[in-house]
């Protein structure tokens, strides 16, 4: 799924430390197993990367005014009508001690665009529990299905578990007259967010604080990989991703664990819910 931020209008940009982006990386292509007319067309660099979410462990968040959102401060635009549903669902399953703002009665709201999205309240998510919740704070989503013991990808809207994944479509024709349909599994970078991503203040993917994960991407991120690719093919990826390591010396690495496997080791704080 792709969302295009708005350009915002803004004072000032606070300088980010974040590695150039134009660096090469390793694409790997296969045919689903399970469709033959699809091939899944996957940034090993990204899904092998250590980056991990640091919500609450050295987060600066998307724009300065507002640190401890993380990406939550626009809210979140719904896939379609089922996405809306489904957390709409879950929401009716939190309860005052879960959730800050327990008992708000819209939780939805429209774009200037007519997009609906998760409604922004007192400058962030809905959802979003502030620093200071008894409970503790991020996503009342991310911390029910930590609860109920599910995965985010049931509970979280859409474009909230899927990110800092993208999964884009191509139909590419070949010179044999028939075609196909590639699926991309890449990095969610700040280009991703069309022209507003140049005005978020911190984005995580290319910050070496960010790459810090005790686990590769395509391991941490399994429930969210399994869910955009199926099964099947999140197997045969898993194999391709362990051949990738298990070669020692990794051809375009993404230099964001590079430099972060670089620095002098400190014990990682404990991340908090998102």
């Amino acid at each position: 799924m792709a969302v295009t931020l708005p350009p915002v209008r803004r004072l000032t940009l606070t300088p980010v430390p974040e590695v150039n982006l134009d660096f090469p990386r390793a694409w790997l292509e296969f045919t689903d197993p399970v469709d033959t007319d699809q091939v899944f067309r996957c940034d090993l660099t990204w899904l092998t990367s250590n980056w991990s979410c640091i919500f609450g462990s050295g987060c600066k968040g998307i724009y300065s005014e507002r640190p401890n959102d993380g990406c939550c401060t626009l809210g979140a635009h719904f896939s379609d009508k089922d996405d809306e549903k489904r957390v709409r669902k879950w929401a009716d399953k939190l309860g005052p001690d879960d959730w800050q703002y327990y008992g708000t009665k819209k939780i939805t709201e429209k774009d200037e665009d007519g997009g609906r999205k998760t409604r922004v309240v007192d400058g962030a998510c809905v959802f979003l529990n502030r620093p200071g919740f008894p409970s503790g704070e991020g996503c009342s989503l991310h911390q029910l299905a930590l609860k109920r013991g599910v995965s985010i990808v049931k509970t979280k809207p859409d474009v909230c578990w899927q990110l800092p994944i993208r999964r884009t479509y191509r139909n590419v024709d070949r010179p044999d007259g028939t075609d196909y349909l590639e699926i991309s599994i890449g990095e969610y970078d700040r280009p991703g967010w069309g022209p507003g991503g140049h005005d978020l203040d911190w984005y995580c993917t290319a910050n070496t604080e960010a790459h810090v994960g005790k686990d590769p991407v395509y391991i941490s991120n399994r429930d969210e990989l399994v869910e955009l690719m199926g099964e099947a093919a999140y197997t045969e990826l898993v194999g391709h991703c362990e051949k990738r390591l298990a070669g020692g010396n990794q051809p375009a690495a993404h230099p964001a664990t590079v430099k972060a496997l670089s620095l002098t080791p400190v014990a990682p704080k404990k991340p908090k819910t998102p």
